[in-house]
């Protein structure tokens, strides 16, 4: 089996044994990248010389082979993630040229595990968008499909998982940015409850929103990974002092006896008949695992997009200020300050980054913020209540990931609502502040493209969703399927 293929169980027992090095893990992944990349450009920023020399100190350390949980692990990073050293652009024209002066928390606690940090991945611009289209710098394919979307907004990192060019990767999740490309590209990903994974060092789109995540080729690596991430942050003033658990132990316990919620809401017109059966065949699945199903409702569902959009771009109206050409990235000359304002974002912002300021300035201005802004956050408690009262009846919820399977590329660049509708499943979850997961669970037959099964949690409930996601791998074989490249 060659090493770009393995899971990070698989690559770290390997480690630890001594059947490999970290500079042989490190450059079967660079090599796996110099051959297909090309095709799929999953990543915006690669450094090998960087990659192999973090091997380098990873195997002389000794780091791999005592214990540490992702010791010599190759691991993708959202370029929405700082990290010292390293350019983050944000998939945006005007942070080009920004180079990290720090490590965001989860970057620390990456090193401390012992992992390599092998590139930075490509991404709609300041994670705004469902494609990764509103990349300012390249179209990442998807490798089922290179005339198909990734999804996005963490389109690279999940290509690059699905690819083989990267054993795991982080992504960030604001309105199902983790899960949705997870969904269309074949393989795990997981979004924590929010305040579970500290926000330090990424860079924010709609703060009470935004959550980075793993995205990776199983459930148990997700709960690997999860536990690298999990834990306080003092710099963050919504990271939740918790214990963190040790997520992979519970695993194998099975799923008999738990209750899965099925919502009606969530099975609609308009959705892909081949989404729908493979998502209800993935359920009765796990009736034979010895779940119990019962029937939900999330009764506000319908107003999800309205409200996240009204919330999350007036956000983004308000973290994406800071970009002005005055302290970092592109600045273009203008006679006074308010044109240099102008010029620098007028140039530097792409054209859905600018839809979506516009759109949450107008939504905070006077005469509005009562109408639009007020009324979406009451809105949202509605929505978080529904959640409450649903997880009386059930220990998870379960639905499909996104309406449908990748769509091709350009398909819906010019009607944005269509586009947002591609996270109709998964933006009540962010809105909310719970956990979910997606895993494949078949595939559509022409073309043949992934589908994906999302396991919704309550509030720290990450334990038990990737319990079930865990039971229905084992079951399956869907997450054994590669694509041809």
């Amino acid at each position: 089996m060659s090493l770009h293929t393995l899971t990070i169980q698989q690559l770290r027992e390997k480690l630890r044994q001594g059947e490999v090095s970290a500079r042989e893990a490190t450059q079967a992944m660079l090599d796996r990248i110099n051959a297909v990349d090309g095709k799929i450009k999953a990543y915006l920023w690669l450094n090998p010389e960087d990659a192999l020399s973090q091997a380098d100190t990873i195997d002389r350390s000794g780091i791999a082979k005592d214990g540490k949980p992702l010791g010599g692990i190759p691991i993708a990073i959202k370029d929405v993630i700082n990290v010292e050293g390293q350019p983050c652009t944000c998939a945006s024209k005007i942070l080009n040229g920004y180079v990290s002066v720090y490590d965001a928390f989860v970057i620390k606690r990456l090193r401390e595990s012992g992992a390599l940090l092998l590139g930075r991945t490509n991404m709609d611009e300041f994670a705004m968008g469902s494609s990764t289209e509103n990349s300012s710098w390249d179209v990442t394919r998807n490798p089922w499909d290179f005339d198909r979307i990734p999804g996005g907004s963490s389109g690279g990192s999940a290509a690059a998982v699905a690819a083989d060019e990267a054993i795991a990767a982080l992504g960030s999740d604001t309105g199902g940015s983790i899960r949705q490309p997870a969904a269309v590209c074949g393989c795990v990903g997981l979004k924590p409850t929010y305040g579970r994974v500290s926000r330090y060092g990424l860079v924010a789109f709609a703060s009470s929103l935004d959550q980075i995540g793993p995205l990776t080729k199983t459930a148990a690596d997700a709960a690997l990974m999860l536990g690298v991430l999990a834990g306080h942050d003092a710099s963050d003033s919504t990271s939740v002092p918790q214990p963190v658990p040790d997520y992979t132990a519970p695993l194998d316990r099975g799923i008999k006896g738990l209750r899965v919620g099925l919502p009606k809401e969530y099975f609609i017109e308009g959705m892909d008949r081949e989404v729908e059966t493979a998502v209800r065949s993935a359920i009765q699945q796990l009736q034979s695992l010895g779940a119990e199903v019962v029937e939900i409702s999330l009764p506000h569902t319908d107003y999800a997009v309205a409200v996240y959009y009204l919330i999350a771009t007036a956000e983004a109206s308000a973290n994406l200020a800071r970009f002005d050409g005055v302290r970092y990235g592109l600045r273009v000359a203008g006679k006074d300050p308010i044109e240099m304002y102008g010029k620098t974002r007028g140039t530097g912002f792409g054209p859905e980054v600018k839809r979506r300021i516009i759109l949450g300035t107008y939504a905070l201005s006077a005469g509005y913020y009562d109408a639009y802004y007020l009324r979406a956050q009451k809105v949202r408690t509605l929505i978080r209540r529904d959640f409450e009262k649903a997880f009386v009846k059930c220990d998870v919820i379960v639905t499909p990931t996104s309406p449908t399977a990748a769509f091709k590329f350009g398909e819906k660049t010019e009607d944005p609502l269509q586009m947002y509708l591609s996270d109709i499943f998964t933006i009540s979850l962010n809105l909310a502040g719970n956990c979910g997961v997606s895993i494949p669970c078949g595939f559509t037959s022409n073309p043949k493209l992934p589908i994906g099964l999302q396991v919704l949690g309550k509030p720290f409930g990450e334990e038990i969703i990737l319990r079930v996601a865990h039971a229905y791998e084992q079951a399956t074989d869907w997450r054994k399927q590669r694509p041809n490249l």
